[in-house]
């Protein structure tokens, strides 16, 4: 409420969140669609934008809500979705925004595809590794070589950042994210995303009900899926809507843990570490 009083009063033209963050703002009755009409442009980064908050936004305030992407080492934006341009000759439309997609590298930005091992250059819709390029990338961790070295790799005489991110480009630029390369689990051999569990299941639930998918040891499979979450629903019901979701076998998950609330970092994002932590304390020590 306090930020989007702020908004009003000071004419902001930009607003920048994170899709936990801005699902605030479709929850809260008080915050009137007045009150954020000065905005120009919203942008949403640092985790995933769930589709039903960029409706809900949208249908509430009328603002389009574009995403982007990016790292502390780039300081901090590498991608980001712009609004379309018409040109005024020869009518022709210039696409900014793609849905799906976290938008075009900035200017004077490079993103390139590679393989992990190889450092590789990949073809256009072939996933491997974010590397990131530009004047924005960092010149490295303050008094830690040893960490500098391992996140920055040298190409064809340019620095690069190596985001630990899985993704492609499409045929026009547009980079399209798949998950971290840590969040993968590995089951009966098979690597699953753990961000499309999520997207997945997120699908089939009300829009109250917060997940996030983690890994536990598993003698048979390797690893399994365990499913934090938080929000008024029974048990037996979320299994239901789980099941009758797109969900590959292999990715279903094994155990559910309810919370009160999904942790988070201070940023906003989800804390992955402290749920990995939950599943450990909850699974493996009861």
């Amino acid at each position: 409420m306090t930020i989007a009083k702020g908004i009003k009063q000071h004419n902001a033209s930009i607003f920048c969140g994170t899709s936990t963050f801005l699902r605030l703002f479709n929850k809260n009755n008080r915050i009137h669609p007045l009150m954020l009409d000065s905005l120009r442009i919203v942008v949403a980064g640092a985790e995933r934008l769930k589709p039903q908050i960029r409706d809900e936004f949208t249908l509430k305030f009328g603002k389009i809500i574009y995403e982007g992407y990016g790292t502390t080492e780039t300081a901090p934006v590498a991608t980001v979705n712009i609004p379309d341009r018409l040109a005024v000759q020869g009518w022709k439309t210039q696409i900014g925004n793609k849905l799906g997609t976290v938008g075009l590298p900035l200017p004077g930005s490079s993103i390139r595809i590679v393989d992990p091992d190889s450092m590789e250059q990949l073809a256009a819709l072939e996933d491997g590794l974010i590397l990131v390029g530009g004047t924005q990338v960092m010149s490295g961790y303050l008094n830690d070589g040893a960490k500098t070295e391992q996140a920055i790799v040298e190409l064809d005489g340019h620095r690069w950042y190596k985001t630990g991110d899985k993704g492609h480009l499409d045929k026009d630029g547009f980079l399209i994210i798949i998950d971290r390369y840590s969040r993968f689990a590995k089951i009966g051999g098979e690597m699953i995303s753990l961000g499309s569990v999520e997207s997945t299941i997120n699908e089939v639930l009300p829009n109250d009900i917060e997940v996030m998918a983690s890994t536990i040891s598993d003698d048979k499979k390797g690893e399994a899926v365990a499913l934090l979450y938080s929000g008024e629903i029974d048990i037996e019901q979320l299994k239901s809507s789980v099941r009758n979701s797109n969900l590959p076998t292999l990715a279903m998950p094994s155990h559910y843990i309810q919370l009160d609330s999904i942790p988070k970092l201070a940023s906003g994002k989800n804390d992955f570490n402290k749920a990995k932590q939950i599943v450990v304390e909850t699974l493996v020590t009861t």
